[in-house]
């Protein structure tokens, strides 16, 4: 059974930061930058779980309130056992619907060719890189997603 895709809650607070920390680790977010995210949800914040019993995934997206301002795709991440099949790219649908007539940029490490892959099928390109900037030297890739009129 696919998971439901569905606006985070308060209580989902604990599973994102654990979550967070399985696919991050010494890059996730703590728990104090997780609750500033969930302060901000009715600012210019959204947070959208995969949930099928328990968070499997999870998008954060920065939406401006000016239409003709970028989103973002601050973070995404799915659980490492339900990684292919399926729930990013859940997740990314519901994501982009939100985002309907606006740019979205997002930044990925060029070695997640996975991720890569995952955002290009949907119609990502890359812009630019910002070279070395993951520790190890690692560039981060720039893409841009514009919804086709």
């Amino acid at each position: 059974m696919r998971p439901a895709i569905r606006a985070a809650v308060a209580d989902d607070l604990p599973a994102l930061v654990a979550l967070d920390e399985v696919c991050f680790g010494a890059s996730a977010w703590s728990e104090v930058a997780w609750a500033d995210e969930f302060e901000r949800l009715t600012e210019d914040r959204v947070v959208l779980v995969a949930d099928s019993g328990s968070v499997v995934g999870y998008v954060v997206l920065l939406v401006p309130p000016v239409a003709l301002d970028v989103v973002e795709v601050l973070r995404i991440a799915v659980a490492p056992e339900q990684r292919r099949t399926g729930v990013g790219g859940q997740l990314m649908v519901m994501a982009l619907d939100r985002c309907a007539g606006r740019t979205v940029l997002l930044e990925v490490a060029a070695g997640n060719e996975s991720a890569i892959g995952l955002y290009a099928g949907f119609g990502f390109v890359e812009i630019s890189r910002r070279r070395g900037y993951y520790p190890g030297g690692e560039d981060a890739v720039i893409m841009r997603w514009r919804e086709e009129s």
